[in-house]
């Protein structure tokens, strides 16, 4: 059972949790313990509802109390891939012993965090949720990874996401859907949902997830939480497995935008074994909290409004940017013109490097080969149907489509010159805006099985997100209300390229008025929550 103590960390932000290590009122292995508990207890429930075996000792012990807790609440959230309990303790009496030397580290320092699975560990299986990747242990450490280590951060797991990347819902893992803390009857929005549903769940403090057409903003707004997908470059993609290498952005996600700000400060920064790393120095946020925004100038895309919107959502956002209004900012409202063009030029450029970057899966050099192959053909055939899933396989053959003769005019070519109209549309508006607010997705998470076998409507879902990937921009996504359904609602902020410090500025105040991001999920996976929140 985990004890009172261990619950209430479980409730502090992450630069809480950092604090209360600091000031001795709890150790850096304490803090870890809580959090592993916890996760165990998820981990164990998921698989004994899955039918599957349960390897760790507490998993068994969890497994034949029926996939619950001690409390007779059901936890199988499945928001990790595999838990590094001997690590994370390990790194916890590392950092423990570099903050009893009097050693100055990050406010992070002895906070767990979770790690999305396509991120290599070094020594720890890296699998990007996917057959192909069961078994793959990285013999390297991605730079992100490498970071964390130096600020004393104590990774404890790797999450669950669709399988490389390719999804809105959590739902294509070879390793079983996760579920939205929220209601466990919804997804909790993806790629990153795995992440998002540790922290929500209150089974990590923070994470860090990847970015490629809204995988981190997305499931923020499911999951009632704060993340930030930075600009291209910012942050090195050194050890994330590429999905599509000129959208794919590893970003942070926790419940408040302080918490995310400092993590994004930890990873940030150039990295010289990454050829699209651009920035020179990390990402310095003290001077981005506690500020008015009487200055700011925000835009709204007014026809953003009008594509499928659902009416909780429309409403929530709007109330957004009547608060940003009483706070001194100028809000405004224009059009984006290019916006019915983001998804389909989206998806072409995303397919058509999925195809280049996967196809170095072919089961000679290293993970899943078919042992029913009689010869090399074969092996190349029946290995990739075998280890990629419906969805993997679906943008493979998109992608080689578009990039093949005859047709990479008149759909690839086509894509690369709308991408260039939309990232000149967001230059413009810039020109009169310094922040652009606007929904995340059309409506609330939906729920387990509604959209996986109609990708046409799951793809729609990503309209409000795409444009910002194709424009190598940044977005800060944050709770803004709660849907009839009791379910969370997400806003963007999106900034001009680095502008990272003035949307986290902005959100910052914005989330120092309202409380909604205060708001946890029901006492069957953290604590109690009325469900509502509001400015303060």
């Amino acid at each position: 059972m985990i004890s009172l103590k261990a619950r209430e960390i479980r409730e502090m932000s992450a630069l809480e949790i950092g604090e209360g290590i600091k000031s001795r009122e709890f150790s850096c292995k304490e803090a870890a313990e809580s959090y592993l508990a916890a996760a165990k207890i998820d981990r164990a429930a998921a698989a004994a509802n899955s039918g599957q075996a349960v390897a760790a000792k507490e998993g068994q012990a969890a497994a034949a109390n029926g996939g619950q807790a001690a409390d007779g609440s059901s936890l199988a959230v499945n928001a990790y891939v595999t838990i590094m309990e001997e690590e994370a303790l390990a790194q916890a009496e590392a950092v423990q012993k570099r903050i009893d030397s009097g050693e100055v580290l990050h406010p992070l320092a002895g906070v767990p965090v979770a790690v999305k699975d396509n991120i290599c560990t070094k020594g720890t299986k890296t699998t990007a949720a996917s057959r192909m990747l069961n078994n793959f242990i990285p013999p390297y450490d991605a730079t992100v990874i490498q970071r964390l280590h130096s600020a004393g951060a104590v990774i404890i797991g790797k999450t669950n996401l669709d399988e490389y990347a390719m999804g809105g819902s959590t739902e294509t893992s070879y390793y079983g859907v996760t579920r939205n803390p929220w209601n466990l009857e919804t997804v909790p929005g993806g790629s990153s949902g795995g992440s998002a549903a540790a922290v929500a769940a209150g089974f990590a403090p923070y994470a860090l997830g990847s970015d490629t057409g809204g995988s981190i903003r997305q499931p923020c707004s499911f999951c009632n939480l704060t993340g930030i997908k930075p600009t291209y470059g910012s942050v090195s993609r050194y050890g994330l497995m590429a999905y599509a290498s000129s959208l794919d952005q590893i970003g942070t996600m926790g419940r408040n935008i302080r918490d995310c700000a400092e993590a994004l400060s930890v990873i940030s920064g150039y990295d010289e074994k990454d050829s699209t790393s651009v920035m020179k120095e990390a990402f310095d946020f003290s001077e981005s909290f506690g500020k008015n925004i009487k200055e700011l100038r925000i835009g709204v895309p007014k026809n953003y409004f009008d594509i499928g919107i659902s009416e909780d959502v429309k409403a929530s956002v709007l109330e957004a940017a009547k608060t940003f209004e009483s706070l001194g900012a100028s809000v405004e409202e224009f059009e984006i013109p290019t916006i019915e063009y983001a998804v389909p030029a989206y998806y072409i450029v995303a397919c058509a490097e999925a195809s280049s970057n996967l196809s170095r899966y072919d089961g000679i050099k290293y993970g899943y080969r078919s042992g029913d192959a009689k010869d090399l053909l074969e092996i190349f055939y029946r290995s990739r149907s075998e280890g990629f899933g419906k969805e993997v396989k679906r943008r493979i053959m998109l992608g080689s489509f578009v990039l093949s003769s005859g047709y990479f005019d008149a759909y690839y070519k086509k894509a690369l010159q709308v991408r260039g109209l939309i990232k000149k549309s967001f230059d413009d508006a810039f020109e009169k805006y310094d922040v652009i607010l606007s929904p995340v997705s059309p409506t609330t998470a939906y729920p387990i099985g509604g959209q996986i076998e109609d990708p046409l409507a799951m793809y729609l879902a990503d309209i409000y997100t795409v444009s910002i990937n194709l424009s190598g921009l940044p977005a800060v996504a944050l709770p803004c209300g709660f849907g009839k359904d009791g379910m969370p609602v997400g806003m963007q902020l999106i900034g001009k390229a680095f502008s990272e410090k003035t949307l986290v500025k902005a959100a910052d105040e914005y989330q120092n008025h309202t409380d909604y991001h205060k708001q946890m999920p029901g006492a069957a996976v953290i604590g109690s929550a009325d469900g509502k929140g509001g400015q303060k």
